[in-house]
């Protein structure tokens, strides 16, 4: 049986199979492996520095989020308010265009990428979002800039792996006149990518903007599904439903009119109880799969604090114990042997390597 080869920072690590498969996803395939915000333990997310990293380390897929700037161009970043992940907060040039928004509902105040140019925005130099539960990352801060979504699509190209980018507060850009959409299939229909066996998905939390892309595009679309929490433009409507009536097999099926596979917070497939530990899991991934629906659980991280407890290492007392590498292996090999069809993650390495494993 052929070893997976895996590149990372300059060495060849060589992972054997596991002798006991575990069972495959939907369709009977192995599960694939998305690199969360590119490879976002290892480098600032959303940066080309993390999307390489990821693909260096075996990511399947890559995974932009998307928001659009003043003159309507996407580029990648968490959130639409950039002053945790840019330096923006320190460029004296920028002081004046500090504001308060009202974003889905919440009052947010900063700096925000619809109020900047392409050319203003790439005067910006990205940083590390979360220093204090990876400081290691921080020594990369300065190193890149905000990339545009054309800038992702291609290097995905020329490596070979698929995009899965995320519509960032779909309803409100569209309100503002800057819908994400049109530029987004745009993009990637210049690339060639615009059927349905294209290594593209394209995921939001809302419904509505993927209900209007199905009669846009082929392109495979999925619904993201928070633990807690509705899809903002239900609460618009005021629609009381939350995000519990899309997890009965009555809202998968629903789901299944309009999406191809949902991307689901792990705590739907393995819920837990009041002192953080793991109950039995769901039958989420079963009814799932039942109404049609691929399976790609968020988000898999290596940190203690980013785990389940049951996969935590260390003492809890000890004050890097937050940031201290837990049992990731073992989650991951839990919730492959569970059949989902992918995970996202922030180490795609580990991803890759569990896999590898058992698959």
């Amino acid at each position: 049986m052929t070893p997976l080869v895996i590149p990372l920072s300059g060495t060849v690590a060589i992972v054997s199979h596991h002798p006991e498969p575990a069972a495959a996803g939907h369709l009977g395939r192995p599960p694939v492996v998305i690199g969360h915000r590119g490879a976002s333990a290892h480098r600032p997310e959303h940066t080309l520095l993390s999307y390489e990293t990821a693909i260096a380390l075996g990511a399947d897929y890559i995974e932009p989020d998307l928001v659009s700037t003043r003159d309507h161009v996407l580029v990648a970043r968490h959130e639409n308010e950039i002053s945790g992940t840019t330096d923006v907060a320190r460029r004296p040039e920028f002081a004046a265009r500090r504001t308060t928004k009202i974003v889905d509902g919440r009052e947010v105040t900063g700096w925000f990428t619809e109020d900047l140019t392409l050319a203003e925005l790439r005067t910006l130099r990205a940083e590390e979002r979360v220093p204090g539960l990876r400081p290691g990352n921080t020594a990369f801060n300065g190193m890149a800039q905000v990339p545009t979504f054309d800038e992702v699509v291609r290097l995905a190209r020329r490596h070979g792996v698929g995009v899965y980018p995320e519509t960032k507060h779909p309803g409100y850009f569209a309100s503002i006149g800057l819908p994400l959409e049109e530029p987004m299939l745009e993009t990637l229909s210049r690339y060639g990518w615009h059927e349905p066996g294209d290594p593209v998905f394209l995921q939001s939390f809302e419904t509505a903007n993927l209900r209007e892309l199905r009669n846009r595009t082929g392109l495979p679309l999925i619904q993201l599904i928070g633990a807690e929490g509705a899809p903002y433009d239900w609460v618009a409507a005021g629609d009381p439903r939350t995000y519990d009536a899309m997890v009965t097999p009555e809202g998968l099926r629903e789901v299944a009119e309009y999406a191809d596979g949902v991307g689901v917070d792990t705590r739907r497939i393995v819920p837990a109880g009041p002192d953080g530990r793991l109950l039995s899991p769901a039958t989420f991934v079963a009814d799932a799969h039942r109404a049609g629906l691929k399976v790609h659980a968020w988000t898999v991280r290596n940190e203690n604090s980013q785990l389940p407890v049951d996969f935590r290492r260390g003492d809890p007392a000890d004050p890097g114990f937050p940031r201290a590498l837990g049992d990731v292996e073992g989650w991951l090999e839990m919730l492959y042997r569970l059949g989902v069809d992918g995970v996202f993650a922030d180490d795609p390495g580990v991803a890759g390597a569990v896999r590898a494993r058992l698959f």
